[in-house]
């Protein structure tokens, strides 16, 4: 089995908490329908080291200018201020090679605000961090489609906003056919709640897999 390759694009400050449950998660084959399926690469604008907002450094796998959507299963755009401010164009323009493609995109906070600007969200169910966070953005035409909810995943498009990384990875996980749904809905009971009872339904759910 050739493994897939996730590619999480590294924006200037990016969000460091909002991509963690699914990256981790992803590149861990514990659990997984297919373990070693998939395996998550790093794209920044160049292959110049890119600094989060916690102040981490990344060196990128490889440059934008070698993403493709015909090479990837999924790419992931976590949240950034520069897309509020009407920057990563260039990202945004491989976004939408990837939904033409028929490619899934993930966004979750600031990214949602970008996908917003080039018209990605008006004709698909959507979330972000609030309807007037996205209203704001100029060239949004979506506010009929939005729906206040935690994560959403509509056409081929995954949204979330800033507090809800868990769900946004949920979505992910499903979007791939990552797990099968018992271990997905122990995984899921265990980190949103922490009782120890979806634990143990983890461990079985995972013994049967």
């Amino acid at each position: 089995m050739a493994t897939q390759h996730i590619h999480l694009y590294l924006a200037h400050a990016l969000s460091d908490w909002e991509i963690g449950y699914a990256i981790a998660n992803l590149n861990q084959p514990a659990f997984q329908k297919q373990p070693g399926r998939y395996s998550v690469r790093t794209v920044g604008p160049t292959l110049e080291p890119v600094t989060t907002m916690g102040g981490l450094r990344i060196v990128p796998d490889l440059a934008l200018a070698e993403l493709s959507a015909e090479r990837s299963a999924l790419l992931i755009l976590p949240g950034s201020d520069a897309y509020e401010a009407g920057k990563e164009h260039a990202i945004l323009e491989k976004a939408k090679a990837f939904e033409r493609a028929g490619v899934p995109i993930a966004a979750i906070c600031g990214a949602t605000a970008g996908l917003a600007r080039i018209g990605l969200l008006d004709s698909r169910k959507h979330t972000s961090n609030a309807l007037e966070y996205l209203t704001y953005q100029p060239g949004y035409g979506g506010a009929a489609n939005y729906r206040d909810a935690k994560a959403v995943s509509d056409q081929g498009v995954i949204t979330a906003g800033a507090t809800a990384p868990l769900d946004f990875a949920r979505e992910i996980f499903v979007a791939l056919d990552a797990y099968e749904k018992p271990v997905l809905d122990a995984w899921y009971g265990l980190h949103s709640t922490g009782e120890a009872r979806y634990y143990h339904a983890l461990m079985q759910a995972a013994a049967h897999n």
